[in-house]
């Protein structure tokens, strides 16, 4: 069998011709949990690329021989100093430590707390189409798809309006590290640590002064009398903030571009506005806001009749996921009436499913709702523009006019 060549983590290819679909492709045809020697970085190991969808629900369902904490989930090396920091976090925790913080969070997302918020995410989406409306141009990501999530986690987290430009540009430089126009890895490291200072000092802030809101609700002991630690709040409150406003920025960016791109669909959906709910969910599929995530094995296993020892490094890449064959019907297409659509944008599954897929869903219903009402001739103005990353499947800026 002849094997095309193989890479995955390229930034710089992601940057300038998006992911990489043929190789994934070719993968889960052939080769769907694949050892990829090149580890993206001198000194970085290689890595088990697993690239079909019933694959990647087998790994993030079992985090017992798939870990979270070994060396987190992030596909990026970090020193063991780091990594044990991180294990506060529930990103970077398995159970029982993840249970018990899980169970701690959602207090925060119930369906109340998020339905509150509907009428503030409607105001909000309002609020900036009125700002660029009389211009007839815009930026689509920057005066639209970015400002909308992090407006909406600030009044989740009762953040005040005047640092809520501070916290986007933070999450900027934080998700931007390996685009030079945006970050580096010292913007990085001073980003997570303002970020987390801001939390402590919200934090703080808080305890004198409670409110209704989740900041209060998570500093708040549980019924067994648990709550959470400083630093675990620390880290959780930068968790929420870019995951928050990173999934929703860009599934609304480059989902208007595949829009643009099939105009027929554009047309559907303004001819059937029914239609907005699984729109959402389909720009969610088609984009995949987060392209991988690494666990890293426990024990010596077998995935998809592949040996994989413990301690390898195991990448699921979602953005290959949501395009199998096996599960999706036409997969290569843009279809706004997909139902059903089991994508794994939100995770593929277990204790890890993403804690705030109901918010960003949300988000990107009523943004549809109010561009369709207001903006139903808005069109691509240029060329638009993507981060260089391989971990978020992001655009950095898209030109409109409408």
């Amino acid at each position: 069998m002849a094997i095309p060549e193989i890479n995955l983590v390229d930034p710089d290819s992601y940057q300038h011709s998006g992911p990489p679909f043929e190789q994934f492709a070719w993968l889960r045809a052939h080769a769907p949990v694949f050892w990829h020697a090149n580890g993206g970085e001198p000194g970085w190991p290689g890595f088990w690329a697993v690239t079909r969808h019933d694959d990647i629900e087998e790994v993030s369902r079992h985090p017992d021989i798939f870990s979270s904490a070994r060396r987190t989930v992030n596909f990026h090396e970090w020193p063991e100093s780091t990594i044990v920091r991180r294990r506060s976090g529930i990103l970077d925790a398995d159970p029982p430590q993840h249970t018990r913080l899980r169970g701690l969070v959602n207090r925060g997302f119930t369906p109340r707390m998020i339905g509150r918020l509907e009428s503030r995410v409607t105001e909000i989406c309002a609020g900036l189409l009125d700002d660029v409306e009389g211009e007839r141009e815009a930026d689509f990501v920057a005066d639209i798809a970015a400002p909308l999530p992090v407006q909406v986690i600030g009044e989740l987290v009762g953040a005040p309006p005047e640092d809520r430009g501070k916290l986007y540009e933070l999450t900027n430089r934080m998700t931007g590290i390996a685009d030079p126009q945006l970050s580096s890895p010292e913007d990085f490291n001073q980003a997570v640590a303002e970020m987390y200072a801001y939390a402590a000092g919200l934090a703080e802030q808080r305890k004198h002064e409670p409110r209704d809101d989740i900041v209060t609700k998570l500093l708040q002991p549980g019924d067994d009398k648990d709550e959470l630690t400083d630093h675990e709040f620390g880290i959780f409150f930068i968790l929420l903030i870019l995951g928050g406003n990173e999934t929703t920025r860009n599934a609304a960016g480059g989902g208007m571009l595949a829009f643009f791109q099939h105009p027929d669909q554009w047309q559907r959906l303004l001819e059937n506005p029914a239609l907005i709910p699984t729109a959402a969910e389909e720009f969610v599929r088609w984009v995949s806001p987060i392209n991988m995530l690494r666990r890293t094995a426990t024990c010596d296993t077998e995935l998809a009749g592949q040996q994989i020892a413990e301690g390898d490094k195991v990448v699921m890449f979602f953005t290959s996921a949501n395009r199998d064959e096996d599960v999706f019907a036409a997969p290569q297409e843009f279809d706004i009436g997909r139902d059903p659509n089991p994508h794994l944008g939100f995770g593929g599954g277990g204790p890890h499913f993403c804690l705030g897929r109901h918010l960003a869903a949300l988000e990107l219903r009523i943004l549809l709702q109010a561009i369709t009402e207001r903006m139903p001739g808005m069109t691509l103005a240029g060329e638009a523009s993507r981060l260089r990353s391989n971990s978020i499947n992001g655009i950095k800026h898209m030109p409109v006019r409408f």
